[in-house]
């Protein structure tokens, strides 16, 4: 089971943003901005090419719930998607509040957020998908 897997899974602790039966999402805990959000299916995928046409349409769906609620939760001009994949062998999403293209730069120093407010931001998204 990988690291993605396991933190679905509870057995690995995350700051959840939102979820159902085949995906979930949570905070990057190394964040390029507050609201920085990973989602995962929940089946072991490397590959997001390896999804069927189905399963992919459903998990874009369940991405743009959560973007649309880290849209709520931090007001911004969009809300950015990037998919990368290399880092970690599971397929998944990084959706990035934006008011600019220079928030989205993966080279610049992350975030040092506190766990309080890694939690109240989690909070945030949640009760707003």
């Amino acid at each position: 089971m990988d690291i993605f897997s396991k933190i679905a899974a509870g057995e690995i602790p995350s700051y959840k943003c939102a979820e159902n039966d085949e995906f979930y999402a949570f905070l990057d805990i190394n964040p390029v901005a507050k609201g920085h959000t990973l989602v995962i299916p929940r089946r072991e995928v490397d590959y997001i090419f390896d999804m069927d046409d189905d399963e992919i349409a459903r998990f874009q769906q369940f991405a743009k719930k959560v973007a649309v609620a880290i849209k709520k939760a931090f007001p911004c001009r969009k809300v950015a998607e990037v998919v990368l994949g290399l880092e970690v062998p599971h397929a998944h999403i990084h959706l990035i509040p934006m008011n600019s293209e220079a928030d989205v730069d993966f080279r610049r120093e992350k975030l040092q957020l506190s766990k309080e407010e890694m939690q109240q931001i989690a909070d945030k998204i949640y009760q707003s998908a």
